[in-house]
């Protein structure tokens, strides 16, 4: 664990140098502590993949009162040996047809796969949550299979609908919202990424677990599901 200054109120907190579970695990473990003992000095938490960066509150607690207390903190946590299967898991229904996976064909063609295979492929992994963010909601998943990995497109498209569930190298993600993007599209699902009712105002957080759930295109419709293209 690392400690650095950014500015005079906000600090980066360093949790490992590499992507993967463990410190993903790690950064969930830190973030939810921060939030259950030092929120009344906490102005804004964002987390990464190996890292947090924390704006802290000059008014409650100086610059070396902020370090002392989040190495506390975070000693605590590690003396507890959280294990990585105490991660929350998230089952998110996909529909995988080709009303909704845009660029299937092309994924086909470029991997060798069939469609089947690619549909099996990507929802027999369990994922990590490793970063949200590029738009409110969008978490970043790893790792898909190694047969799945997919460069990004060579010209994004304008507008991705809503729910669309892409790859790109060794990630995969759902768009939460209509945005400009570039991940290859393999599927669309009917829940809402964005939760207004949750602490971090999205359905999955950093350290979270995901799994698909390949659902037909009558239970995708009955879960609300669309096949417009916003």
């Amino acid at each position: 664990m690392k400690l650095e200054s950014v500015n005079e109120n906000t600090l980066l907190i360093s949790l490992g140098d590499e992507i993967c579970d463990e410190v993903a695990q790690r950064v969930r473990q830190v973030l939810d502590g921060i939030r259950g003992e030092l929120a009344p000095f906490v102005i804004d938490l964002v987390p990464s993949y190996t890292s947090i960066l924390l704006s802290f509150d000059l008014r409650r607690v100086d610059r070396l009162g902020m370090f002392s207390r989040l190495q506390a903190l975070i000693q605590r946590l590690e003396q507890a040996e959280a294990s990585l299967e105490d991660a929350r898991e998230v089952v998110v229904p996909v529909y995988y047809g080709e009303e909704v996976a845009l660029d299937m064909a092309e994924i086909c063609q470029h991997l060798g796969l069939s469609a089947d295979e690619v549909i099996a492929l990507h929802s027999s992994v369990s994922y990590r949550v490793y970063a949200i963010g590029f738009s409110p909601g969008f978490a970043f998943l790893g790792n898909t299979d190694p047969r799945l990995s997919m460069p990004r497109k060579s010209t994004p498209r304008l507008k991705v609908p809503r729910g669309s569930l892409g790859i790109a190298d060794n990630q995969t993600a759902i768009y939460p919202s209509v945005t400009p993007g570039g991940w290859q599209l393999i599927g669309r699902t009917p829940a809402q990424m964005i939760d207004w009712n949750s602490r971090s105002l999205a359905l999955m957080e950093v350290g979270d677990r995901v799994r698909f759930e390949p659902v037909s295109r009558q239970e995708y419709l009955s879960l609300g599901g669309q096949f417009d293209e916003l």
